[in-house]
């Protein structure tokens, strides 16, 4: 049971290792990067790294040993209804209560943390207005889909099937919040991995949790980038 988790861990590192050892070897060999706009360069990679990522943690498994992932387990057996587009709004709510409440607690219990500490998005110097674009696609679009097919699809839907729906929920989501590598960001995201998994059982579909990351993202994109003195 605990190989699933450190089995989606490992492809997820793998798959950022393989790509910076890959750059590595180019520019060994003298290719210059230096010409590439960083946030084409940062949004291009990060599709390339989910990418491999979603290849070698359900793909592997499915060539290798034979262990198909299905469809249902994903949660992509069916195409979004209207339902999932009522259910996301309501499950932001959900969020920000209990985020609120639990980083209320984590504050006064964790004071080692540093609560004010920049989440690290590789999109620090966008200013013109594809790359804004870009940057909205890779955070908003890009990332949202690929990691709830990794965490609340492909993780959860297996760990379902070998432990009671707590633990595979408590699982999916600490793993969640460690893979952010942040304590700050991984209190918050580890409360949202919880009503995405809520929502992902519930509906018995990702749809819903891929709309909720959309519009979490969303917001906090509106919030770094298009009116920071918001925050």
């Amino acid at each position: 049971m605990i190989g699933l988790p450190a089995w989606v861990f490992l492809g997820f590192m793998l798959a950022q290792a393989i790509i910076l050892a890959a750059i590595s070897g180019l520019q060994a060999m003298g290719v210059d990067f230096s010409s590439i706009n960083a946030i084409i360069f940062n949004t291009v990679g990060g599709v390339v790294i989910y990418a491999l990522a979603i290849f070698l943690v359900v793909g592997v498994p499915w060539f290798v040993k034979k262990r198909p992932t299905t469809r249902e387990e994903l949660g992509l057996q069916r195409l979004p209804q209207w339902m999932d587009f009522v259910w996301s709004p309501l499950g932001m709510f959900v969020y920000l209560v209990l985020t609120t409440i639990v980083t209320a607690i984590a504050t006064q219990a964790l004071t080692f943390v540093d609560y004010s500490q920049t989440q690290e998005t590789g999109f620090a110097e966008i200013a013109t207005r594809p790359e804004y674009i870009l940057a909205f696609l890779s955070l908003v679009v890009v990332a949202p889909i690929a990691e709830e097919v990794l965490f609340r699809g492909y993780l959860l839907g297996k760990l379902r099937k070998y432990a009671p729906l707590w633990l595979s929920i408590l699982l999916t989501s600490v793993l969640f919040a460690v893979v952010h590598f942040q304590w700050n960001v991984g209190i918050d995201v580890f409360v949202l991995s919880i009503v995405l998994c809520l929502l992902r059982v519930y509906t018995g579909s990702l749809w819903a949790p891929i709309l909720l990351h959309m519009i979490k993202n969303g917001v906090a994109f509106y919030l770094l980038f298009i009116n920071p003195s918001l925050l």
